[in-house]
């Protein structure tokens, strides 16, 4: 397909290509001629203590040599099971440092998920924050893990501050469940182990695996998205292709904050938040926990961002809190909304109240993470995921792998150099999803005349209504401009006439909202076919650690 979406790239001074550096460069190489122009810039912020880039470059490479110390092959998979606190970019860069892999992993994974990424990555090395240490213990034994780091919340955060939150974390919230695992080594003992200057640069070079970012991607089953560095150098120089008109040519501004309210583990937050912001010195502020608004709105207040990457479910609690209303939001340059559809009505209050358009982007694990996204210099929310980043091609394909005309819905594909080597030790799930260089992401969409995508649904997730297809997102959409509903999930259900009709789970706005207030407003904005039969009030409607609402445990209970 002619790359109709150059026209839009002219009018915005986007690049339409990228330029790699020589193949036996890495990340490393990025990271260290960074750390020396940054210096005493903030790098990191976590409970309003700061990180500078010379202290996180001092870290990491003592990290690193613990990590050289400990005889690891070049390549050995090291996981790491953490919330947003300092260790994690410390750990990872160490890790990146001492030419291994980088394992992310969900904190909050069960022992069953745990063991089955540890065994299918191969982990050598788990470093892991003792909330979640009983987790591991469970399973001793049962993964080749041969070396387990145990850190604590306040392990970097000074003598007295980080004793009294381990205090805290310990005996007054007793959020640590106790636990004992044989022959572990604390965080801070095993940087007490070694010096800086024991660290010995390994070779690296762009093909060289840096990162196993697992997903269920298409098919439901967790596995490996082998990351190269070619891979996320390329997102990396793809996203300030995209950025730049906000954040300059070069380097950002030292003052400029990066919100960081995703977790790390997601590729997500690791890419646009992370990775861009040590990339373009800017200080990322670590949060934790999300879901605590309050402490999210401290933060905003004492740390008011430039930069604010979330999900729709996150945009939209704060646009309903008043405190976040009151807020000082000048400094906000750009907001990025990825991971799930940020909804129109959630857009149009975020502006209203920041002044600020949320710029939609799109993308996977398989794919670094980013892969299209809309100028930064939109003045209106657009509705879709933009266009291709620079470098990346996007076409819609039929189930054959042939692209559909403009304007007809198909799969959602992508080819660029930010799309990863393969599914780790799977070449048969790597297979199925490849097409002609294309990786098909299980998302249908359709493309305009102007390169513009907009996302129509989730393959798996589309309802069958008497032969019509119908996309969940669509109901959510429309149903979320009901001003007395403040958030919505719509799923299919089995029915002996149409084979499937849709279902609605509503989370009230407004208390007195009814049934039959919901089914009305249904029927005047929605097609028969595409109406809700049944509509089910929850207090709250299940969310991945990310934010997106997780469909799959509605179908559970239906």
């Amino acid at each position: 397909m002619e790359k109709i979406w150059f026209a839009e790239y002219q009018k915005t001074g986007i690049p339409e290509t990228i330029e790699l550096p020589p193949e036996n460069t890495s990340l490393v190489d990025i990271f260290e001629r960074n750390f020396q122009k940054f210096g005493s810039r903030d790098a990191f912020i976590f409970m309003d203590k700061t990180m500078s880039f010379d202290e996180l470059d001092e870290a990491s490479r003592k990290f690193a040599a613990y990590l050289q110390s400990l005889g690891l092959a070049k390549g050995t998979r090291v996981a790491v099971m953490m919330p947003n606190v300092f260790q994690y970019p410390v750990v990872a860069l160490g890790v990146f440092r001492a030419g291994l892999v980088l394992v992310n992993v969900n904190p909050l994974y069960t022992a069953r998920e745990l063991e089955h990424q540890l065994n299918d990555a191969g982990v050598e090395v788990l470093v892991i924050i003792e909330n979640f240490a009983s987790v591991y213990q469970s399973i001793l034994g049962k993964t080749p893990v041969k070396h387990v780091v145990v850190a604590s919340v306040g392990d970097m955060l000074g003598t007295l501050k980080g004793t009294l939150v381990n205090f805290v974390l310990r005996k007054v919230r007793k959020q640590i469940p106790a636990w004992d695992i044989p022959g572990h080594v604390k965080f801070n003992a095993a940087m007490g182990k070694v010096s800086a200057s024991n660290y010995k640069r390994p070779n690296l070079t762009l093909s060289d695996t840096a990162v196993l970012q697992y997903t269920g991607g298409t098919t439901g089953v967790a596995k490996g998205a082998e990351l190269t560095h070619r891979n996320l150098v390329a997102n990396l120089l793809q996203c300030d292709g995209i950025f730049q008109s906000k954040f300059g040519d070069q380097d950002g501004s030292k003052d400029d904050r990066i919100i960081c309210a995703l977790p790390l583990y997601h590729i997500f937050a690791f890419m646009v938040c992370a990775l861009y912001g040590m990339y373009k010195g800017e200080a990322n502020v670590l949060i934790a926990n999300p879901r605590d608004l309050p402490s999210v709105i401290k933060d905003l207040k004492n740390h008011p961002p430039a930069f604010f990457p979330a999900v729709n479910t996150l945009f939209n609690a704060l646009v309903h809190n008043e405190d976040f209303k009151q807020l000082d939001h000048s400094k906000l340059k750009m907001a990025m909304g990825g991971g799930m559809a940020v909804l129109p009505s959630t857009a149009e209050a975020w502006k209203k109240i920041t002044g600020t358009t949320i710029i939609e982007g799109y993308g996977l694990s398989e794919t670094s993470p980013v892969a299209t996204a809309n100028p930064p210099a939109s003045e209106a929310f657009s509705g879709t995921i933009g266009i291709p980043l620079p470098s990346t091609d996007v076409a819609i394909l039929d189930d054959d792998g042939n692209e559909v005309p403009i304007g007809e819905q198909g799969e959602i594909s992508i080819r660029g150099p930010q799309v990863m080597k393969g599914y780790w030790n799977r070449p048969d799930e790597t297979e199925k999803v490849m097409t002609n260089g294309f990786f098909r992401t299980g998302d249908i969409g359709v493309m305009d005349e102007r390169g513009y995508t907009k996302i129509v649904d989730r393959k798996k997730d589309m309802i069958l209504v008497s032969g019509f297809n119908v996309y969940p997102s669509e109901i959510e959409e429309v149903m979320a401009g009901n001003p007395k509903i403040l958030e919505v999930a719509a799923i299919g259900v089995p029915d002996e006439k149409s084979g499937e009709v849709p279902k609605l789970f509503v989370v009230k706005k407004d208390p007195s909202l009814t049934t039959e207030e919901v089914l009305a407003f249904a029927k005047a904005n929605l097609t028969g076919y595409k109406r809700p039969r049944y509509v089910e009030f929850m207090d709250e409607l299940p969310k991945s650690n990310v934010g997106k609402i997780l469909r799959k445990d509605l179908r559970k209970t239906n």
